[in-house]
């Protein structure tokens, strides 16, 4: 335990430096590289033996980075793999029974999956650091909420062929934490009445999202036959293990986000005015 607590506060020193150091890009383009690297190599673990999984590692990291550049390709990655989210749902509730997505589709699957998550933190990060801590937060929280109620109250498991340790009563605690964390964020930023309520919506969804992630990639681990994803993070695992539901809930709620502000649900001016506050309080 003690491991693990020394890796995540190291992790969350890290990337709260890279986000915050500096206005450029000059520490957070290194560590989504680093990041989409060693999760694109321990993807290859969770597929169908391939020859050359070099080639995918490389190929992701390439169409990764250079997708970071080009801001209008940023929301068809994240449709893509909204696409794909949507699919997932079904295969988790069907499995073991149903395993007709493994197999080669998971190479497609797996660049769609990592560049549309990269991009989309990136995208957030660009808008504000503060919106891409708010999405980690709002994971984290419901994590946390999900664990111990689950603990205390758990007895109906959620998906018990794919993590049996999960219940809906964590789920329900996880929802609702993260609920009370999107609502002192929305209090903050002034939002009320139907721009109050999309926030909210599209927060619980992100938080849904989450959760997806987080059985999809314990399905494919017990499906691959095995444990952790990588021991790179002592403690954690490995990149994917860490991140599994931030794959899903970052492009949910920037696409989530980018469509709230077409509509002028509230203005990205008047939200960076806040956010901007906020860090002149911090």
């Amino acid at each position: 335990m003690w491991q693990r607590i020394k890796t995540a506060i190291v992790l969350i020193a890290i990337v709260g430096f890279a986000l915050f150091a500096s206005t450029l890009p000059i520490f957070v383009l290194p560590l989504l590289a680093a990041g989409v690297l060693i999760a694109a190599h321990e993807w290859t673990k969770l597929m169908p033996k391939w020859r050359e999984p070099a080639q995918f590692i490389v190929v992701v990291l390439i169409v990764t980075m250079a997708s970071i550049f080009v801001p209008m390709t940023w929301a068809i990655w994240w449709a893509l793999s909204l696409v794909i989210w949507v699919m997932a749902t079904g295969w988790v509730l069907q499995y073991p029974a149903k395993e007709k997505w493994y197999g080669k589709r998971l190479v497609y699957m797996g660049g769609v999956i990592l560049t549309a998550a990269i991009t989309a933190m990136y995208g957030l990060w660009q808008m504000s650091p503060w919106w891409l801590m708010y999405v980690f937060l709002l994971v984290w929280c419901a994590d946390s909420g999900a664990y111990f109620v689950g603990r205390k109250f758990g007895k109906r498991k959620l998906a018990p062929n794919v993590s049996p340790n999960k219940s809906i009563e964590g789920l329900v605690g996880g929802v609702a934490t993260a609920g009370v964390v999107a609502w002192l964020v929305g209090d903050y930023l002034q939002l009320s009445g139907t721009a109050l309520a999309w926030f909210l919506l599209l927060s619980a969804i992100t938080v849904m999202a989450s959760v997806l992630g987080d059985l999809f990639e314990s399905m494919l681990k017990r499906r691959a036959g095995i444990k952790d994803s990588g021991t790179i993070l002592p403690g954690h695992g490995g990149v994917l293990d860490r991140i599994d539901s931030l794959l899903s809930a970052t492009p949910v709620f920037a696409l989530g986000f980018l469509i709230l502000l077409e509509m002028g649900v509230f203005t990205e001016v008047w939200i960076k005015l806040h956010l901007a506050n906020l860090s002149q309080i911090l």
